[in-house]
């Protein structure tokens, strides 16, 4: 695996001159509260989409659990770029709630990493997830007018974040009925992944996997391809439940994320 840490230095630069500079573009769609995350002994920041027409309606929605929030919704905030969730769910007129989780900044790897990588560490996404499925998600329940079940809830990352959601649909199966796995860093705990998912006995979870040809991970597409067949075999052939696509060119950074949104968005709803 090529490991991004040698251009952290200039990203991190290149973040601080750019947001600098930025206006913030979150749509009126999205506000931000903070919650106590006792698993992770830290407060956590909570970006939160609620869809036009919310206020005004009775009906429940579906949610979706998203990671690095800062990378959702607003330019000013993100790293190299935003997803444009808020402005892509507006155009559809997508009945979904979207709860967006900040990072935890020098903790991002680990949280987001389910074992300890021999070179890298990490490995405490158990706590991260605790914190999502025992706190985050009761209280969101409990405060807005979720569909709660594992049918409507979704969990979808990118890069660690892609590692993360894989992981949850396999720890909390009867929480997390559906996964966007983007440009999955399997690599960081290969092994661990393959062993964890081969030892499921099945898996209902409906997984969207996409990933660029062009990450500068020769083993991403491989990696991806390993766990895709896998996950094959404890499927019911009836059924669709989960797909794939490589994007060509695709590169790994939030454009790539951003335009394979919609796409996975519609085919996982």
């Amino acid at each position: 695996m090529n490991s991004p840490k040698p251009f952290l230095s200039l990203l991190c630069f290149f973040f601080l001159m750019t947001a600098q500079s930025q206006e913030h573009t979150a749509s009126p769609q999205v506000s931000t509260f903070t919650i106590d995350a006792p698993q992770l002994q830290a407060t956590k920041k909570i970006w939160l989409y609620l869809p036009k027409g919310y206020a005004a309606s009775t009906k429940k929605y579906p949610v979706i659990y998203m990671h690095d929030a800062q990378n959702l919704f607003d330019a000013k905030t993100s790293y190299v770029g935003e997803w444009n969730v808020d402005e892509k769910l507006d155009s559809l007129g997508a009945q979904v709630i979207v709860v967006g989780i900040e990072h935890g900044g020098d903790k991002r790897m680990d949280e987001l990493t389910p074992y300890k990588n021999a070179k890298y560490g990490g490995g405490h996404s158990d706590a991260y997830l605790d914190f999502i499925v025992k706190t985050l998600k009761p209280e969101i329940d409990g405060k807005y007018r979720t569909k709660s079940n594992a049918k409507n809830t979704t969990i979808w990352g990118s890069s660690l974040g892609g590692l993360v959601s894989f992981y949850a649909i396999l720890k909390y199966p009867e929480t997390f009925g559906k996964a966007g796995v983007f440009s999955p860093a399997f690599w960081f705990n290969r092994q661990e992944i393959v062993d964890l998912t081969q030892n499921q006995s099945q898996l209902k979870s409906k997984i969207y996997f996409l990933c660029g040809d062009s990450e500068g991970d020769d083993d991403m597409i491989t990696d991806l391809n390993k766990i895709e067949q896998i996950v094959n075999t404890k499927r019911c052939a009836c059924k669709m439940r989960n797909k794939k696509v490589i994007v060509k060119g695709g590169k790994h950074y939030e454009k790539t994320w951003r335009d394979g949104f919609v796409n996975a968005y519609l085919w996982l709803d």
